[in-house]
Parts: structure tokens; sequence; C-alpha cells
């Protein structure tokens, strides 16, 4: 079994992602107490597809995320470098669009999607800056991102429940539901060391993104950072 390390090397993390590909969702719905739920929700909500608009879903694992997008009539791109998550997604939509890819170097052409989008992977992407570069990269001029990602809990008191949660509860919890419980204590280190919200909307903001803004889901646990590609 893999465990990735905060450098994250991408090709330990992608061996990590592969030996939990299989319970992967599951997982994540008992580890959130079933909240991932709600947040798909609401990135679909933020990203707003259209029929005939090509969407990118970076970060897609096994296409859970690609669905709603699917749904709404677009033409979603389910994209990872995990190749043990993209076939199981493949299993499951096995009329999707399956990429592998790095989101370092995505391989598309420039301006090519009318929106992109990444739930729960920024983070563990080794150079976080040259991911928003590329994604605005290929994203069409007056296209749109949406970052759903794991963040700081704004109130104090909870915040301080949260990470106790994150150190103690939730590696004894992947081990009972999950293939491989130490990336789950990968997961915990990872969140605990992703900048907070005004952080990453300046680090949109450098990569070229514009009127970037962001919301708090389950008070701060996870933000919602949107932007822009000028037209």
């Amino acid at each position: 079994m893999t465990r990735a390390n905060l450098d994250k090397q991408p090709h330990e993390v992608a061996s990590m992602f592969d030996d939990v590909a299989a319970n992967y969702d599951l997982t994540n719905d008992v580890l959130s107490l079933g909240q991932d739920r709600r947040w798909r929700k609401e990135v679909a909500k933020a990203v707003d597809a259209r029929p005939a608009q090509k969407i990118l879903d970076l970060a897609a694992g096994t296409a859970t995320s690609s669905q709603p997008f699917a749904r709404a009539g677009a033409y979603v791109v389910p994209c990872d470098f995990s190749i043990g998550m993209l076939q199981v997604g493949k299993k499951r939509h096995p009329w999707m669009p399956f990429t592998a890819g790095d989101g370092m170097k995505l391989p598309f052409r420039d301006d090519v999607f009318d929106a992109v989008t990444i739930s729960f992977g920024l983070r563990n992407i080794q150079d976080t800056e040259a991911a928003l570069r590329e994604l605005y990269r290929v994203t069409k001029p007056g296209g749109r991102v949406v970052i759903s990602e794991f963040s700081h809990p704004t109130w104090a008191p909870f915040r301080t429940v949260y990470e106790e949660y994150l150190m103690r509860a939730l590696p004894p919890v992947a081990r009972a539901v999950s293939s491989n419980p130490d990336a789950y204590v990968y997961l915990a280190e990872s969140i605990q060391s992703w900048p907070d919200q005004p952080t990453l909307a300046g680090m949109l903001q450098k990569a070229g993104w514009s009127n970037v803004a962001w919301r708090n889901l389950t008070g701060g646990i996870v933000a919602l950072h949107r932007g822009f590609k000028a037209a």
C-alpha cells in the first residue's frame, strides 16, 4: 500500500489513489458523514453546466462528480492522473471520455472548455499555482473555474473540534472502511497544511482569474472558489 508525503510526488499520489479506487466513493461518504453529497450539489450549481457546453472535471476520480454536468446535457471530460480511479470509473460509466492527465500539464489545447472544475483534488497536485495556470490556459475566454476544496473553519471553537476529528477520529474510521487507511492520514495532514480561503483566492488571481470569490460550506470545512477568464 502506498501513502504519499506532503511533498506530493505525482507518482506517489497517483499510486495512493490507485490503492483506494474501489471503495473511494463509499469511504468519502462515511468520513464526511454524508456531507460530500451536499458539497457536490453546490459544485453543480456553481458550475451551472448547460447543454452542449464543454466541461473539464479535473481530479474526477471515478467521475461521480461529473454526473451532474452530464445530466445537464454538457459534454464533460473526467480527467485524473490515477489510472486505477479511471479504470473503476470506466466500468461504471463506459460512455464517458475518461482522460489520463496531470494537472500541472493538461493534455488539452488552449481555450477549449466553457468551464473547468476540480473537487478535492487541487490539494493533491504538487504545484498548485501551475495547476491554476493550466486550468486558465484550457478555459475559453469568458469561461469559469469552480474549485471545491477542504479549507479552514472560520469559527475558532469549531476549528479546534474539526482538527481533533481529522487527526484522531479519521484514521480509525478509515481503517474500518478503506483498503488503504494510511492514505487518509495523508488526507488529514494535507488538509491541515492547505492555504486558507483568502490565500487560495490570491493564488487564483495571480494565475490570471478575475472576479474571484468564495463561499464557505459546512462552516468552512469546505470552501467553494470561483473565478472567470476575461473575454
